[in-house]
């Protein structure tokens, strides 16, 4: 039978569910926070992504959005070091493997830090979007959402810095919001991730922005969403994305070589080729080839500032431009309630099991519904069981 655990005391178990291990600038890549082992080293290595104690991998919920936490994550502090790219160039973020469950948008910000992103006060850093995909297609809820072009395209976002600003320093923050417990009040997931670029090139303009601690609200229609009843529309969380912001095609980044940050000290990244090093990189998140298909990323706005999916845009448009591109999923049957065990054993039949905080069951699941040892299934919501760590 399933364990039923309550809502406070699950909050104390359950962990969040990814982070970014690497960013990839033309073919350089350059390692990000490593929670399994930098909160633990009195002096960590200096890379471009914020540090943060978060060793769980978890989420800032939106009653934590006016505090410091949703800027860069829980308690961050900034990088050391920073990675220089060139205006109208792209970079890549390598997630870890992201659960399929759970559905959201993908958002992307860059806040310019003056002199220096290394010793920023990071409550001053003002915050213009830059990227923004939500819900693709709505044809079978919950639908296809920004997420899903991540898990398609080996669990990485790729990102245009837009030609049109100005040169200088950076904090770029790339955001998944898991929204497969939005319909309840405070139920949305954000994971911010944050790093320090250095920007080349040419550019005049200077886009408003707005603090890190005003970009969302738990009431926006966006945070606060039902994404198991069919939506006509959804309006992408946070401000309006930035005029000159560029639409691009998803994409792997193949990595020729390794880098390390520049310091505030004037330092030069240093680049390591070997192919070793490239494959290890490339497949720390999950197993890849060097190159994939790109994965086209549908929107319904003008080519030279369409980097938004779904920004008040509906479903059904945004599905008929999506066809041919968006990663196809597979739809169970619908209307059908799970009830998942508790354990390996009860699986025995089918064969088949979950790991920790991977989901377990609820309407229209069809994959495992027994849980590894030492971690049982509980319903969050009728669509959505994840398996949990049980009560020592």
């Amino acid at each position: 039978m399933m364990q039923v655990i309550t809502p406070l005391f699950l909050a104390s178990l359950v962990a969040g569910h990814g982070h970014i291990t690497n960013i990839v600038i033309n073919g350089v890549s350059y390692e990000g926070w490593d929670i399994d082992t930098f909160p633990y080293e009195s002096d960590p290595p200096t890379v471009v992504a914020w540090g943060t104690p978060n060793t769980g991998n978890g989420f800032i919920s939106p009653d934590a959005y006016g505090t410091s936490d949703i800027i860069c994550h829980e308690n961050a502090t900034n990088a050391k070091g920073y990675a220089t790219i060139a205006a109208g160039d792209k970079v890549n973020l390598q997630w870890t493997a992201w659960p399929d469950s759970h559905h959201g948008p993908v958002i992307t910000y860059l806040a310019n830090c003056g002199d220096s992103c290394e010793t920023v006060d990071k409550t001053t850093l003002e915050f213009f979007k830059i990227s923004g995909v939500g819900l693709i297609s709505d044809t079978d809820v919950p639908g296809t959402w920004g997420d899903d072009q991540l898990i398609a395209n080996n669990n990485s976002w790729l990102v245009e810095i837009p030609p049109t600003i100005e040169a200088g320093y950076y904090v770029l923050r790339n955001e998944i919001i898991a929204l497969h417990s939005a319909e309840e009040s405070d139920g949305a997931q954000n994971y911010p991730q944050c790093f320090n670029l250095h920007v080349t090139g040419s550019g005049t303009e200077s886009p408003t922005g707005v603090l890190g601690t005003k970009l969302y609200s738990s009431t926006d229609a966006g945070i606060l969403v039902n994404i198991y009843s069919s939506l006509s529309t959804y309006d992408v969380p946070g401000p309006t994305l930035y005029s000159g912001a560029v639409s691009v095609t998803q994409a792997t980044s193949v990595i020729t070589s390794t880098g390390t940050a520049t310091t505030a000290s004037g330092d030069s990244a240093q680049t390591t080729n070997s192919a070793a090093a490239a494959v290890t990189a490339a497949t720390s998140a999950s197993t890849s080839t060097s190159t994939s298909t790109p994965i086209a990323v549908p929107t319904t706005l003008s080519s030279s500032t369409s980097a938004e999916v779904s920004e008040s845009q509906t479903a059904t448009a945004i599905q008929q431009e999506s066809t041919s591109s968006s990663p196809a999923l597979t739809t169970a049957p619908a209307s059908t309630i799970i009830t998942a065990p508790s354990s390996a054993s009860d699986a025995a039949a089918g064969g088949s099991v979950q790991s920790l905080y991977g989901q377990c069951g609820g309407i229209n699941w069809t994959g495992a519904t027994a849980c590894t040892t030492q971690a049982v299934c509980s319903s969050m919501n009728p669509y959505y069981y994840q398996c949990v760590a049980s009560a020592a």
